[in-house]
Order: structure tokens, then sequence, then C-alpha cells
């Protein structure tokens, strides 16, 4: 699951903090951001420092690789949703990559009053 290009691409993946396909509301206290990805697609490496939930819009099927090496795999039913906090100074790089054969789809919402302060976009 690690091909030379990915383990490259993770390299600058710590800057980057578009954690969806499109921002689509961004106040002083939220990032909201929807995610769409076909098949066979992926989501780029991308770092979270800010507290956040995620609720699946489709069902599918993903993976991620982890900057700690590992790669995971899960299944999403419709309003799946998990909700991840971070301490100072802590944070997760990862991608999503769709494996299923269904378009998969979510709305993400970070939280900018974090521990974290934002990274830039």
């Amino acid at each position: 699951h690690w091909t030379p290009e990915l383990r490259e691409e993770l390299k600058s993946a710590g800057s980057n903090g578009r954690v969806g396909s499109t921002l689509v509301d961004e106040t002083d206290k939220y990032r909201i951001w929807l995610i769409s990805i076909e098949p066979g697609e992926r989501l780029a490496f991308h770092t979270h420092v800010l507290d956040y939930f995620w609720t699946a819009t489709s069902v599918g099927r993903a993976r991620s690789r982890y900057a700690d090496g590992t790669v995971g795999e899960m299944d999403y039913t419709v309003g799946m949703t998990r909700h991840m906090s971070f301490a100072k100074g802590e944070s997760m790089t990862h991608d999503l990559e769709n494996v299923g054969n269904t378009t998969l789809t979510f709305t993400t919402v970070e939280d900018k009053r974090s521990a974290n302060a934002p990274l830039a976009l």
C-alpha cells in the first residue's frame, strides 16, 4: 500500500491543512468541508490539528494510510459520525482512498477554537 510516490507525498503533508475536497464555509470558529471521492480516487495526505468531526453522507469503503505507517480500511454507512480531538502539539496525518464501488461523500467540520492553531490553506 506504500508506493514511492505516496512516501514522497507524505513528506510534505505536515503543512497540508486541506482536510476535504472543497471548503464550503469558514468563520472565526469553524471550517466546513465537503469530501467527494470517486471509486479508485483518493484525498491526498493531509494533517489534522484541529478538533473535528466527520459524517458520512453515502455508503462506501475506504483505505487510509497514516504517517506512522499503519494502514486501515473501513466501511461507511450514511450518518456514521466520528469525533476527533487533539491536545496542544498533537496531530494526525493520513490520506483517504476510495476502495469501494460507490462515490464516497462526507461532511467534515473543524473547530478553530481547538488547542492548536489552524494550518494555513
